[in-house]
């Protein structure tokens, strides 16, 4: 699983005009499935995410994690983050899962979350969607559970 995590003051997602996830301070997650992601990935993930230090303490030091601050998530997916631009100029996307694998992940990173005790909003899977943030800080990382890809 790969994402890309922006820590935001404000994030929402829409579908045909219409708002389906909207969250105020918390992490936009920006999440793809590779087609052999298993188990593994999703505990790494899900770990990752609740307890990533990206919020600032007192002292405007980078402390605090999500439920620290209270805040909440909104998960979208985005096959596009294993697209490959190393040959030609058309992206190649044959590490992404196949769509139904994908959204089965997918949702259970969402609930995996849910059951930790956070809020989460979300996209609609294989959607069109505009996604706007306003991105604090800005700060945005990108969380692989593979060690292949640092």
């Amino acid at each position: 699983m790969r994402a890309v995590v922006q820590r935001v003051d404000f994030a929402s997602v829409t579908v045909a005009g219409e708002t389906v996830g909207r969250i105020g301070r918390g992490l936009l997650v920006l999440l793809a499935v590779q087609q052999d992601d298993g188990l593994s990935d999703l505990e790494f993930m899900t770990r990752k995410l609740l307890n990533l230090r990206v919020f600032n303490d007192e002292e405007g030091k980078m402390n605090l994690n999500i439920r620290d601050v209270g805040g909440a998530f909104l998960i979208v997916s985005q096959f596009t983050l294993y697209g490959d631009c190393r040959k030609g100029n058309r992206p190649s996307f044959s590490r992404s899962a196949p769509p139904e694998r994908a959204q089965a992940w997918y949702e259970k990173l969402v609930d995996e979350i849910r059951a930790a005790g956070c809020p989460v909003e979300t996209g609609s899977f294989q959607a069109m969607m505009k996604v706007q943030l306003v991105n604090d800080g800005p700060v945005t990382l990108i969380v692989d559970s593979r060690k292949e890809f640092f």
